[in-house]
């Protein structure tokens, strides 16, 4: 099973149904519609189950409301971009690709 890690407050948001939705670079797993996925916290510890239900590949300036749609919100672009820096150690653009993941929580994680 493929695993996502969530930083904190993350995996509350994602548990309470407020975020369905996260962005990935540099997918190295390969995720695809219909995927089950082990959500975890960073430490590895998984926290629910979930299910892919759209993939979508994109960059960073042509996200649109969808994509955004049940993911956290962001003050600004620059915000936006700085945070994402930060998860992944390295400069984020408006030119940088992305993978947009719309998941499901599992039924038997509710």
């Amino acid at each position: 099973m493929k695993q996502l890690k969530f930083s904190e407050p993350l995996p509350e948001l994602i548990l309470s149904g407020k975020k369905t939705n996260t962005w990935r670079i540099n997918d190295k797993k390969g995720i695809v519609e219909d995927d089950e996925l082990s959500l975890c916290y960073n430490d590895g510890k998984e926290f629910a189950k979930a299910s892919v239900v759209k993939v979508k590949e994109t960059k960073f300036k042509n996200l649109t409301d969808e994509d955004k749609e049940g993911h956290e919100k962001f003050e600004s672009e620059d915000e936006m971009y700085k945070t994402y820096s930060g998860y992944y150690k390295i400069s984020i653009s408006p030119q940088t690709n992305l993978k947009v993941i719309k998941f499901k929580i599992s039924k038997d994680n509710v």
